[in-house]
């Protein structure tokens, strides 16, 4: 079924919280909530709303017809688990934990730093948990974390609905980080669109296990590993890192795990450790059938040397930021950016897999057609 997709304005300033009951001053903004948080308490019903990570396809957790709707949306595998996004700790006991009514204790640290925030926590499923099994993808646990954007924690709240909630894209592409993303995936495929802007930091959230002993970091994102590991205290001092791919037949207890992700539709050449690119480039360069300088996008950091200088003169440059944080933020952007303009390879500088480039190297390890080393130099 085709929809008529509406983007919905909403103002982020006018947005406040008094205790967990969100304030709206701006008519518009509030009105336009109204309509996304009566959607989502449908059956069956979604919307896309921004959160401080990316955009967000939301549909209740608790109602396999609106899972349902989100993994049709996105055409996104069924075996591949939805992050749940709540508005406060009372409605994670009151709805999402009725029999113990606990949040576990190892994560108490966590949550006082980094909640709201992109922070993700694998919660227990217990027997008669009213979360569908399709969120969990029929495990005993389910991601939950509480966003810091005023929008999405207004929606939830307002809806007292938790929503399972994956990034607003099309199954396999980059993740989106601003509305008009959101529109040229799904517009057809779902009602509402809340506009709120550019999200602030452009990956998705930091998953962590401490179900497990030692507990267990699944998803780099938002919050680095060094500040779990700062911040957590006790057992997270010993955080140890999930694979970052999971086998085909392997079921996985969070999204990112499993599968091509974040991948625009030119072929994506990642350079690790390659220093200026000057001889790393120019020999991937030399065995490449594009020619066509046109056809190429070069997203550099901080060290890459200019296109010019890498005999890329007319392939089309952007900058992704002077570090990892920075890069965080304008890699989804502009990966669509340049696919959008026709390229047909994109060649990408690579950042050392420390603080938030542990996150941005494992985007473009998932997005890569090819991975270059710098040891592939000798």
């Amino acid at each position: 079924m085709t929809l008529s997709t509406k983007i919905l304005p909403v103002s982020v300033s006018s947005i406040t919280f008094e205790g967990n009951v969100p304030k709206i001053v701006d008519e518009v903004t509030k009105s336009n909530l109204d309509i996304a948080a009566d959607e989502v308490k449908k059956p069956g019903h979604v919307v896309a709303f921004p959160t401080e990570t990316v955009y967000g396809l939301g549909g209740s957790a608790l109602c396999d017809e609106s899972v349902r709707a989100i993994y049709a949306a996105k055409n996104r595998p069924a075996d591949n688990p939805l992050i749940v996004h709540v508005s406060s700790h009372e409605q994670i006991e009151r709805i999402l934990l009725p029999q113990s009514h606990k949040i576990p204790a190892i994560y108490e640290k966590l949550i006082q730093k980094f909640w709201p925030g992109p922070l993700t926590i694998l919660l227990p499923v217990e027997e008669g948990s009213p979360v569908s099994k399709l969120t969990t993808a029929g495990q005993n646990t389910v991601g939950v974390r509480m966003p810091l954007h005023p929008v999405a924690r207004a929606l939830i709240a307002q809806s007292d609905t938790p929503l399972a909630a994956p990034s607003a894209n099309a199954s396999t592409r980059p993740s989106p980080t601003i509305a008009s993303h959101v529109y040229h995936d799904l517009n057809g495929r779902i009602p509402y669109i809340l506009d709120g802007g550019a999200c602030d930091v452009g990956v998705e959230s930091t998953v962590v296990d401490g179900l497990t002993s030692p507990p267990m970091l699944l998803r780099p994102g938002g919050v680095s590993a060094e500040d779990i590991r700062k911040y957590g205290g006790g057992e997270w001092e010993n955080l140890v890192m999930a694979k970052m791919t999971a086998d085909k037949s392997e079921a996985v207890r969070t999204p990112g795990m499993k599968y091509r992700h974040y991948s625009p539709t030119a072929k994506v050449v990642l350079f690790s450790g390659c220093k200026d690119g000057n001889i790393a480039v120019k020999r991937w360069m030399q065995k490449s059938p594009e020619r066509d300088p046109s056809k190429i996008a070069l997203l550099r950091g901080a060290s890459f040397s200019s296109a010019a200088e890498l005999n890329l003169e007319g392939a089309i440059e952007r900058h992704l930021g002077k570090n990892a944080t920075e890069m965080a933020h304008n890699l989804f952007k502009m990966l669509r950016e340049v696919d959008e303009l026709g390229v047909s390879l994109i060649l990408v500088e690579g950042v050392e897999e420390t603080g938030d480039g542990l996150a941005v190297m494992n985007r473009l390890a998932k997005a890569a057609f090819e991975v270059v080393h710098a040891t592939d130099e000798n």
